[in-house]
């Protein structure tokens, strides 16, 4: 029945997910380094560029991109430097407008000269975009038209710049919020979310998309429908395509591939693990207290600088010295590892980097490496791999008692919080990593869980180590400092 279940979500997912797709021709193309998606029918409507958030890629913005393509524009999509595919790592001053802000408005710039039409080019862009997007609409290099700006901030915005421009926010976003209802009361002090603002030659509004967080507002059917009528307004056009319900049926897809596993997993063969003693109360607790206390302050003396990606490298060695000192602690405790399985092995791997690696990239975000990340990933994997081996045996292959799986974790999550204590300034970005932890406990871990259960815990282990590996070296951007 689960399987039954599993696999008529995954089709009804398929068929939404794919409909969404249809007569939307996609094609692949560079302009300088940049990697660039160009979505368009047989309209030749005006062009839009479009640009992602911090740590995003082109893929999570397809939502928005498809919308638009079906309404008749052609649109572009590109991934900024060190994000996505992009091979080019990001570089400048982070701290200055005229370093990092200053090379992104030039790329967008680059992007937008390519797109360039009969008319005016509009812009959609997400978080940090939308402040790129916003100074790039202030320069006069390019005839650049409206404006949608998704979940924005940007210092540049007053009462007559931009002069058409969009605000999209979830209704989860407070401070966003707050900064959308600002911008429009620049114009008309009046003004409320879903008003239009009027003087002069400035139109601008702000519209909230229910039920939506940071991440969430990027699948909004009524942030799409906002965007289309915002555009066709703008242009004098009035094609409205219909739009799907691409969020939920993307999460349906990656639930569904989750399920899956369950039954998939049974038909593994049995290995034989290894029958570990019982773990005394102290020693559990002192296999979650030890490491949280002393891989923080010590992954923060160690500065390699190594990888050319933000926190990389305090990443690796605080998983490494987490699992390391776990390992040492249950091996002094007299827990034997057992036997790898090279079958539970694969059986992790292809469900993680393949069947659900593959559906996340074509339909959510970036998980395809591109061959400058390798290197990044292969680094990672010494840290990440003894982490979950470690995990792995402290939870006993997920047969430990919940409150004993739940403790595992948050105690690796208050190191991340200790050693972004120490080093606030120079770790700050772990805080954007616990979010990627938690979600992949919750749909990889539960995968290695079940896999574990047949084939052992040092296969789920190893397997989820390279898949942590992975998912964090293609996930967060590359930075090189100059």
């Amino acid at each position: 029945m689960t399987l039954a279940l599993a696999l008529a979500a995954i089709g009804a997912a398929f068929v939404v997910l794919e409909g969404a797709r249809s007569g939307v021709a996609i094609s692949q193309t560079q302009v300088g380094s940049t990697p660039v998606t160009v979505f368009e029918t047989q309209a030749k409507g005006p062009a839009v560029v479009i640009a992602h958030g911090f740590a995003g890629s082109r893929q999570m913005m397809q939502g928005y991109a498809l919308s638009l393509a079906r309404a008749g524009y052609r649109v572009l999509a590109f991934d900024f430097e060190g994000h996505g595919r992009h091979p080019v790592p990001m570089s400048g001053d982070v701290d200055a407008i005229e370093g990092t802000t200053r090379l992104l408005v030039e790329q967008t710039l680059e992007v937008v000269a390519a797109a360039q039409s009969d008319g005016p080019v509009a812009l959609l862009g997400h978080s940090m975009a939308t402040d790129i997007l916003i100074r790039a609409a202030q320069t006069d290099e390019h005839d650049i038209g409206p404006l949608v700006v998704i979940s924005a901030f940007s210092q540049v915005v007053d009462e007559g710049f931009p002069p058409s421009m969009l605000m999209i926010t979830g209704a989860w976003e407070p401070g966003l919020r707050a900064f959308a209802r600002e911008a429009v009361q620049m114009v008309e002090p009046s003004t409320g979310e879903g008003d239009l603002a009027l003087s002069g030659a400035v139109s601008r509004k702000a519209v909230v998309a229910p039920l939506a967080e940071h991440v969430g507002v990027l699948h909004s059917r009524a942030g799409r429908a906002e965007a289309v009528a915002w555009l066709n307004a703008a242009y004098g056009r009035d094609v409205v395509p219909r739009v799907p319900a691409t969020g939920p049926w993307t999460l349906v897809l990656l639930v569904a591939l989750v399920i899956l596993a369950r039954p998939m997993s049974r038909l593994l063969p049995p290995h034989p693990d290894a029958q570990r003693p019982a773990l005394a109360g102290w020693q559990v607790a002192a296999l979650l207290v030890v490491p949280a206390a002393i891989a923080a302050p010590v992954a923060v003396l160690v500065d390699l600088q190594a990888l050319p990606v933000l926190v990389a490298d305090h990443l690796a060695v605080h998983l490494g010295l987490f699992g390391l000192i776990q390992l040492a602690l249950l091996r002094a405790f007299g827990q034997p590892f057992g036997r790898m399985s090279a079958t539970g092995l694969l059986a992790v791997l292809i469900w993680g980097l393949v069947l659900f690696g593959l559906a996340l990239d074509r339909y959510a975000a970036n998980f395809l490496p591109i061959p400058e990340r390798m290197a990044i990933i292969a680094i990672l994997a010494l840290g990440a791999v003894p982490f979950m081996l470690a995990d792995a045996l402290v939870t006993d292959g997920g047969r430990a008692s919940p409150a004993r799986r739940i403790l595992a974790r948050v105690a690796f999550l208050a190191s991340l919080a200790l050693a972004v204590t120490l080093d606030f300034q120079g770790l700050f970005f772990l805080i954007m990593i616990a979010p990627v932890i938690v979600l992949f406990y919750a749909l990889f871990g539960l995968v290695g869980r079940w896999v574990a259960q047949r084939q052992g815990a040092l296969a789920s282990g190893l397997g989820l180590g390279l898949c942590l590996a992975w998912a964090l070296g293609v996930s967060f951007p590359m930075f090189a400092a100059g």
